[in-house]
């Protein structure tokens, strides 16, 4: 595809400089996790190469010069490139200029960390960590394949902070086999109690094609009503320790909320470098295929990229701003060709059963409207054809 060929999308608001972010996906794991669906690979010997495609890539890439507010380096398990995340982070910088304070973030599995990795993390720039805890027994992190005791993720939550990791984000796992809406609080409880300031947490998704699809594991998962009950309660809990809602699946305390993942939900610009990476940059989608041999081996790793047409449309605009608790301003509806008039129309039935808030001029979901959120989404656009 020619990527100097972007631009806005059609009936988009007009185009406009907006902060860029940068991910870079790193897909190496010691072993894939039975639920997950993302692309990743055991195939260790190759992150030296890997690391040279990266910096190839960067040198080509469309924005290169502008400045980035936010990057991030997931996966996979990037925390497996050692020392090899110096390499990645030199590279950005000769391409890129970091803004002051730029959100830097790194993907960290506790079973791969050490004290003297944090350490040199953070001295070299990198100033948020990411860690999957993702449940609260040693049984239950054997069901979902993880590679860490809770012990050890205890552990390097502390170590982190111990390196100087002021902000520190972890994972956890809803709607898992045997958990109940108890436990989930517990494990909120236990989560919320460490030294952190961002929890993400996600309910368990059978994804076709894994290990848990074919082993039949959604049977011994909870039921859709029960999956409901144990992400409501979750939520409460995390909240009442004082963490901020922000998004369907996302926890933070005051002015912590993930500014790189933000950038996706407000259509802001991104850059993604890497097999299966997606970016959304001038108006348009493009992403990489899944392929690490052909990444490895592309002259310019930038041919490789397919486009998947323009982006930000009022589909888009609508589904991404309910996933924040900020919501969707209505104010942006003319600009998309739409009626804010019909939008709260249709809101306010859902309003009226606590699906949603519509305040003025802004519509925004509730915990219980975050569980329903395709089927809102669906209702308050407008009708096809």
């Amino acid at each position: 595809m020619n990527l100097q060929q972007t631009g806005p999308a059609p009936g988009g608001p007009p185009e406009r400089e907006a902060a860029l972010g940068l991910y870079l996906h790193v897909p190496f794991c010691l072993a894939r996790c039975p639920y997950c669906d993302f692309y990743s690979t055991t195939r260790l010997d190759r992150r030296g190469a890997y690391t040279e495609a990266m910096a190839r890539a960067m040198a080509l890439a469309p924005g290169a010069g502008r400045t980035l507010d936010t990057l991030y380096l997931g996966g996979g398990t990037p925390s497996l490139l050692g020392e090899g995340v110096l390499s990645l982070l030199e590279a950005v910088r000769r391409h890129w200029r970091l803004t002051e304070g730029a959100e830097i973030t790194l993907e960290a599995n506790p079973g791969t960390v050490t004290p003297e990795l944090l350490r040199l993390w953070r001295q070299a720039g990198v100033n948020r960590l990411s860690m999957g805890i993702q449940a609260g027994s040693g049984p239950e992190l054997k069901t979902l394949g993880r590679i860490h005791t809770l012990e050890e993720g205890l552990a390097a939550v502390e170590e982190a902070r111990r390196a100087g990791f002021e902000n520190v984000s972890v994972d956890m796992m809803l709607a898992t086999p045997g958990q109940t809406a108890e436990t989930a609080r517990e494990l909120a409880d236990l989560l919320a109690g460490l030294p952190v300031t961002h929890i993400s947490a996600y309910l368990l998704k059978i994804e076709e094609g894994t290990p848990f699809a074919r082993q039949g594991m959604a049977d011994r998962c909870p039921d859709p009503d029960q999956a409901a009950e144990i992400y409501l309660a979750a939520s409460r809990r995390l909240e009442e320790r004082g963490f901020v809602h922000y998004e369907i699946s996302n926890f933070a305390r005051p002015g912590y909320e993930s500014r790189h993942n933000t950038l996706y939900w407000t259509l802001d610009d991104y850059l993604g470098i890497g097999p299966s990476a997606y970016s959304f940059y001038g108006g348009r989608r493009f992403h990489f295929p899944s392929d690490l041999d052909g990444f490895l081996s592309a002259e310019d790793p930038w041919s490789l990229a397919r486009d998947d047409g323009p982006g930000g449309d009022w589909t888009e605009r609508l589904m991404l701003a309910l996933r924040l608790r900020t919501g969707l301003d209505l104010s942006l509806a003319p600009r998309y060709g739409q009626d804010p008039e019909r939008l709260r129309a249709k809101a306010r039935p859902m309003a009226a059963a606590g699906l949603l808030t519509l305040d003025g001029g802004r519509i925004a979901l509730t915990d219980q409207g975050f569980l329903l959120s395709n089927s809102i989404i669906t209702a308050l656009l407008p009708p096809e054809g």
